[in-house]
């Protein structure tokens, strides 16, 4: 086995199940969390540490999966206070290109590697380490944290420079915007309709316009429970993240408006799918 050393930083929702997957195979992890609790079940089999810098000074190859742009850069600013010189950097989380290419930027000049790879896929596919990874960086970064990411997903695209991994999944979340948004006016247009919810999504679902997207939001839909393993708040950030990268498209004003009001209205902490909770009244 690789006697590297692996660092991650960030156990929420997402987070937490991929650091576990990375337990689970046997590497020897450390691990910081914010909030401290989240951290609790890494005790028995792995290190917790208590800042950023401890992960860094005590791994070879460090993951982070935080929130926003603000969440990285605060830990970023942490890591180059460091000695990182011949670290990798994996770089999980879903943020602006610039926050990406700034921070790929200051940590090589640091004579450390750096990935963005984010990630497609939510809390389930992270459980099983079935994510897709679309990973942007040099080659040789990408083959040495090879082994790590085949424990955290069925498939890794490596998309070019650094830079290109944030674009994919900017892309990628911009179309599973359009498709949330779209199977909740569904779902209430056959409400009225008198078509049970059970029903129209078997019948969307066996059929041409079906995916994974509709599948996974099948449950929360006919339970009408929006607890959330993707926010509706983490989809607005990602619309509104598209749109400073060039989404200017006819259903971009739309999108952002919608999911806008429905943050508004209180429904950003629940499930993205939770968008029909906001429309229904509409």
């Amino acid at each position: 086995m690789n006697e590297e050393k692996i660092g991650f930083i960030g156990l929420g929702n997402m987070g937490h199940p991929m650091a576990k997957n990375l337990e689970k195979a046997g590497f020897q992890l450390s691990v910081f969390n914010r909030t401290a609790e989240k951290a609790e079940d890494f005790k028995e089999r792995s290190i917790v540490r208590n800042t950023v810098s401890d992960v860094v000074k005590n791994s070879d190859v460090i993951f982070t999966m935080l929130t926003n742009d603000a969440a990285v850069k605060a830990v970023y600013e942490e890591v180059l206070t460091q000695n990182i010189s011949g670290k990798l950097f994996i770089d999980m989380s879903t943020i602006s290109p610039e926050a990406t290419n700034d921070i790929s930027s200051a940590v090589k000049i640091k004579e450390a590697g750096f990935l963005d790879a984010p990630v497609a896929g939510s809390t389930k596919p992270a459980a099983e380490g079935t994510l897709i990874i679309m990973a942007g960086g040099d080659e040789k970064d990408l083959q040495r944290a090879e082994p790590y990411l085949q424990k955290l997903g069925k498939q890794i695209k490596h998309l070019g420079e650094n830079g290109k991994g944030i674009a994919a999944k900017l892309s990628v979340n911009y179309f599973l915007s359009t498709i949330y948004q779209g199977l909740a006016e569904t779902i209430l247009l056959s409400d009225k309709l008198g078509i049970s919810r059970k029903d129209m999504l078997e019948i969307i679902n066996e059929s041409a316009s079906g995916s994974g997207a509709t599948k996974v939001k099948t449950p929360l839909l006919t339970d009408e429970n929006y607890d959330p393993a993707f926010a509706l708040d983490l989809m607005l950030k990602d619309i509104l993240l598209a749109k400073d990268a060039g989404a200017n498209f006819p259903l971009s004003k739309t999108l952002i408006e919608t999911y806008q009001s429905a943050h508004n209205d209180g429904f950003g902490k629940d499930d993205v799918i939770g968008i029909i909770q906001y429309l229904s009244k509409k």
